[in-house]
């Protein structure tokens, strides 16, 4: 590998703007961190950004791509997607939609889902996008039912009549809507294609012109890891200064459109305000992953990039984890992948070191030196608060404020609890003016929820590092508190690979104990002398298993920090983590609080004496 080689993959140092922040000192230890960039004026609606597109190149700048049934792609230009925008927004306000009949989505990415979104802002309708898995994973469908009660949507879209058929079936009765969907229509139900052939009138442009900054554009809920889901009201200004800020401290978006391949899920705020609408304010190009980083769907998303090099690639820490396997095992692939990758993001959990070691090994192998970087926010920020706009060397780190943020740091039980103000932050929670009223602080600041502190207190410059959530944090007996987040982390690496997730248990307990997820298809690697059907109870249970597991709890214990870094005892889950239960989100995040509480008697067999067979001890 050339040194050439090595400058052609990397991004200069001029492509990020520079790494400074303004810091205010308060009385007590807070801290009020700026940025010293000013946020530039920024579109009024979403809209703007897709008509500005559509206008410049009308012919065949593509914006969206898809997988056809047959295998190859169907692909949409920005000026098609206008049209098809302006068609859809007639028919809505032909129906007197509005925020008192908003639309719901329940369906996964899609271009049809795209274009109903689009169409819905364009004219000032808020919609809904519900997560696919309480409509297909769901067993009682009982956050669905809980969500359509609240907004009492005027048209529904599912984009298979069949495959979204119980889920309708379970609130049908809960108020009257119009039901679309874009194949097999049931009785009743409107083609979706019947839509888009709707003639656009004036009457379009002139609703156009009155959505404004403070326009609804969506409702969003939360995923549900720290409790239920909330609606969380998000207005243009919310949507349209949160990519000005991206781009002011990532200025290579306006040289280059990005180019994405993504799977993460438009019903959460990582996947549609950060990476749908990056694509869309900067001209670029999404290609939707109908894949995902789970069994049985990791092999569509390989597929996708055989075809496809991104410029920019964004994923969770467990889609980086089998991504890393899949480029590992197939050098080809991992060629193609690297070719032209600017910077590799990830979010929405902290990301092991072990797996950042793994790209910078697989990108440096190919001549590539891609910026790896990370952000922090909510579905209540829009999500980006604080985004890594310079080089950093290891995991953790989430970056500084955005132009236009406001970071409070302000103490609460030995820790540096966040909190934001700024134009990205809602206004509150939909038909929830409890909810909203907690969230907020005497100075307007919201109460995000999680910790923070300096990467170097010597030089804030240097970036913000995750510090855990606040409700997550608990004490031992001895009065010690355990900072579940770091230490999830650092679980995750010294059990890889037979871990896929880890819980931590031993709220006012003598010690700390894992309950750890399994990480089935590297368990059974582990066991070459059980039969490929052995069920997974029989999997954990193995020796090598077992001895592996052990291992990584020694290691943890003996890199030394006290009582609180690691676990005396750990117990293996063959049972993956439910949806229904909430004890995880599509995404993949664990919610601590709901595993504790589900599974109390697998958290007393850890703490049993004489110690349960099925538990590993150090």
């Amino acid at each position: 590998m050339t040194e050439a080689n090595r400058r052609a993959g990397a991004m200069a140092p001029s492509a990020f703007a520079p790494a400074r922040v303004d810091v205010e000192r308060r009385a007590g230890g807070a801290f009020v961190l700026r940025s010293p960039m000013p946020l530039e004026p920024y579109a009024r609606c979403v809209g703007v950004w897709l008509e500005q597109w559509a206008r410049r190149d009308p012919s065949d700048r593509l914006f969206l791509a898809e997988r056809t049934p047959e295998g190859g792609w169907r692909r949409v230009s920005y000026a098609g997607t206008l049209s098809a925008a302006r068609a859809l927004g007639q028919a809505f306000l032909a129906r007197g939609l509005s925020a008192e009949r908003p639309i719901v989505i329940l369906s996964d990415n899609s271009i049809d889902h795209a274009l109903l979104a689009l169409a819905a802002m364009h004219v000032g309708v808020p919609y809904a996008p519900i997560s696919a898995a309480y409509s297909l994973l769901s067993a009682d469908h009982a956050r669905l039912k809980s969500i359509l009660a609240l907004l009492r949507p005027g048209l529904v879209f599912a984009d298979d009549g069949v495959k979204f058929a119980k889920a309708i079936a379970a609130v049908r009765d809960l108020c009257e809507f119009e039901l679309v969907c874009s194949r097999n229509q049931p009785a009743g139900s409107t083609d979706f294609a019947a839509l888009v052939a709707t003639p656009a009138t004036a009457a379009v442009d002139q609703a156009f012109e009155h959505v404004g900054p403070d326009t609804v554009a969506k409702l969003l809920f939360t995923s549900g890891s720290t409790g239920e889901p909330k609606g969380v009201i998000n207005t243009q200004r919310m949507l349209c200064s949160n990519q000005q800020a991206i781009l002011q401290v990532w200025p290579f978006l306006a040289e280059e459109p990005p180019v994405i391949v993504d799977w993460l899920p438009w019903s959460h705020t990582f996947g549609a305000n950060h990476n749908f609408n990056m694509v869309l304010a900067n001209g670029g190009a999404l290609y939707v992953d109908e894949g995902k980083p789970a069994p049985g769907l990791f092999d569509r998303s390989v597929a996708n990039l055989r075809e496809v090099a991104p410029t920019l690639y964004f994923n969770v820490p467990r889609g980086f984890d089998v991504l890393a396997a899949a480029l590992e095992k197939e050098p080809a692939l991992a060629d193609h992948f690297f070719s032209r990758l600017k910077m590799l993001f990830y979010a929405a959990a902290a990301l092991p070191q072990n797996l950042w070691e793994r790209f910078e090994h697989l990108a440096r192998a190919r001549g590539r030196d891609v910026a790896m970087v990370s952000a922090w926010g909510a579905t209540e920020t829009a999500p980006m608060v604080t985004t890594v706009h310079f080089r950093i060397d290891r995991a953790g780190v989430i970056g500084l404020p955005a132009p236009g943020c406001e970071l409070l740091m302000r103490p609460n039980n030995g820790k540096l609890e966040l909190r934001v103000r700024g134009p990205n932050v809602t206004p509150g929670y939909w038909k929830r003016a409890d909810l909203t009223k907690a969230a907020f602080d005497e100075e307007g600041f919201y109460r995000i929820g999680d910790a923070g502190k300096f990467a170097d207190p010597a030089d804030p410059g240097k970036g913000i590092e995750f510090d855990g959530r606040l409700a997550e944090d608990f004490k031992l007996a001895s009065g010690t508190w355990v900072h579940v987040g770091m230490l999830r982390v650092r679980a995750l690496s010294a059990l890889a690979p037979i871990a896929q997730d880890v819980v931590i248990a031993g709220h006012d307990r003598d010690y700390a104990a894992f309950l750890v997820f399994a990480n089935m298809a590297a368990c059974r690697g582990l066991c070459e002398d059980l039969a490929p059907e052995a069920a997974p109870a029989a999997v954990i249970a193995h020796p090598r298993v077992r001895e592996r597991l052990q291992e990584g709890m020694k290691a943890l214990a003996h890199a030394g920090g006290g009582s609180s870094t690691y676990a005396a005892r750990a117990l293996m889950l063959a049972e993956p983590p439910s949806i229904d239960a909430s004890e995880i989100t599509d995404k993949g995040y664990i919610n601590q609080r709901a595993v504790l509480t589900r599974r109390a008697a697998q958290v007393e067999l850890l703490y049993c004496d004489p110690v349960d067979p099925q538990v590993v001890q150090i």
